[in-house]
């Protein structure tokens, strides 16, 4: 089958020096995109050289540079704590860089359109595993209903565009992303690396418990930044909406297992040999209990992960210990 999309093109990675942003333009470079022999080249522009949130900027950047194909990485992204302190934020900073960025891709006939949603955009209470015709079907979850609101927007702006004007716009609602390069910041950063940092601390200065957020029995889907990076690559080439038998312009990307809080605490305690107590304080929330993605469309197309959770945790471990030895992260 023909790709969907060609060596020659002029990518714009939207959030390219982000975790997401960054595992996305390492899989194109090694499928063979944005060399200068065929045409091809990467735009990443930081957030200095081009400030998303201001409409006129980033019009005026897409009339100079003209990518054909565009990704929306870049996002407003938090744990619960982050989500319940600062819900106008994440729905106001979300809307205006989905909005400037999706026009303006629309405006300059951009080829394709990737988006990233997120597996939060499902009801709290959906049926499991959470199949792509979920959406839209019950109440969000109360701590990240904002972030959920905004990205349901920015994918229903892309549907929109599809189909009035017929703009090639297509969504990816993953699961939750971890591996190098993610945010270790206990006040706004998610579980899995937040685990990780609380473990690694404890047994750094030998503390004899680690105190974790919520009952631990929530259920968690993991899939490792570099196969979502392989992932998006493939669905960009090969996948348009029909293929599987609706019109639906999105799809899951999961690996379609998960586990509680629980034993992914306990897989990180026992990676750094942590024998001390682990309390949860119950005090604090639990989040959606289950949001296991339905990953069947996806792997019909000829896709599926490779990097299990346990390898995954340690590449992400020997990442986190390397660069907090020589102060490579933000903490």
């Amino acid at each position: 089958m023909k790709k969907l999309i060609s060596k020659s093109e002029r990518f714009f990675i939207a959030g390219a020096n982000g975790m997401v942003g960054q595992a996305i333009v390492k899989a194109l470079r090694k499928s063979g995109y944005g060399k200068k022999e065929h045409g091809g080249i990467f735009l990443t522009p930081s957030r200095k050289e081009l400030n998303l949130l201001n409409g006129e900027d980033v019009e005026k950047w897409f009339e100079i540079n003209k990518p054909t194909v565009v990704v929306l990485a870049a996002a407003k992204v938090g744990g619960i704590q982050a989500n319940n302190s600062l819900p106008a934020d994440f729905i106001l900073e979300n809307l205006k860089i989905q909005t400037n960025v999706i026009e303006n891709s629309w405006k300059m006939n951009v080829k394709r359109f990737l988006f990233m949603g997120s597996s939060c955009i499902y009801p709290a209470k959906s049926i499991q595993p959470i199949k792509e015709e979920y959406l839209l079907t019950g109440k969000l979850e109360d701590t990240n209903q904002w972030y959920a609101i905004a990205k349901i927007a920015g994918m229903k702006l892309c549907e929109a565009l599809r189909k009035q004007y017929g703009f090639d716009a297509i969504s990816v609602m993953p699961t939750n992303l971890y591996g190098p390069g993610d945010n270790f910041n206990l006040e706004n950063s998610h579980v899995l690396p937040a685990l990780l940092r609380k473990f690694y601390e404890a047994k750094l200065h030998s503390r004899n418990e680690v105190i974790c957020w919520g009952s631990g029995r929530p259920r968690r889907e993991f899939m490792f930044i570099d196969d979502f990076g392989k992932a998006c690559v493939f669905i960009l080439e090969n996948f348009h909406p029909g293929m599987n038998g609706d019109d639906i312009p999105f799809l899951n990307v999961g690996t379609g297992s998960d586990l509680t809080i629980k034993e992914l605490a306990e897989k990180i305690a026992n990676l750094f040999n942590f024998k001390g107590n682990i309390i949860w304080d119950t005090k604090e929330p639990d989040g959606t209990y289950q949001k296991k993605l339905n990953v069947e469309k996806l792997n019909r197309l000829g896709w599926e992960y490779q990097v299990s959770i346990d390898e995954g945790l340690k590449k992400t471990l020997d990442y986190f210990v390397s660069s907090y030895k020589s102060k490579e992260i933000r903490l």
